[in-house]
């Protein structure tokens, strides 16, 4: 089978976004295209790759429900400068929960946790979902587009044909006798 260039999969896989972001589904699209660019930036959707990226990006996504949760219920208790103080408290504490996970086997991705996390309040407070503003509904689906980005990070890698551009078959950076960088 023929493969078609990188530009035109990734292109046409980039189309069926545009379904899924109308009513009454409203989905956060973007959150695709943030793993799938993350998949790509840590080098690609190999199966090493996609394991180190799928668990995790949940993760954030948990992290950022239970800072907007813990907000919420801060809020009932505290105001002023003491809520100001209480949800400082609680963003240093999923924060560093979160990126503790890390340390955990195969959690060890921290950028794909923010992938998750900022993917989750984009969703959240941008209003996206079929219950828009709705932190439980904001989690799923933020998860599940993050879920998406990857495999068709995959699917663009695995049946397209990449064009190597000329800087990278030729860089430009100096190299020594043994092909090392001067």
């Amino acid at each position: 089978m023929k493969k078609l260039p990188h530009e035109v999969v990734a292109s046409l896989l980039a189309v069926t976004t545009v379904l899924m972001a109308q009513l009454p589904w409203h989905l956060p699209v973007w959150a695709i295209f943030i793993s799938w660019a993350g998949t790509f930036a840590m080098g690609g959707p190999s199966a090493a790759n996609l394991k180190r990226i799928w668990p995790v990006l949940p993760i954030g996504a948990i992290a950022g429900f239970l800072v907007v949760t813990g907000f919420g219920l801060a809020a009932k208790t505290f105001s002023g400068n003491g809520l100001l103080v209480a949800e400082m408290v609680i963003l240093f504490c999923l924060n560093c929960g979160m990126m503790m996970m890390a340390r955990l086997p195969g959690l060890g991705f921290i950028p794909g946790m923010f992938f998750g996390f900022a993917s989750f309040f984009a969703t959240m407070f941008g209003g996206f979902g079929p219950m828009p503003k709705d932190p439980f509904s904001a989690l799923c689906i933020a998860a599940l587009m993050n879920a998406i980005g990857p495999l068709y990070a995959w699917i663009t890698a695995n049946f397209s044909v990449r064009h190597v551009p000329h800087e990278k078959a030729f860089p430009a950076v100096p190299l020594n006798e043994l092909g090392q960088k001067v």
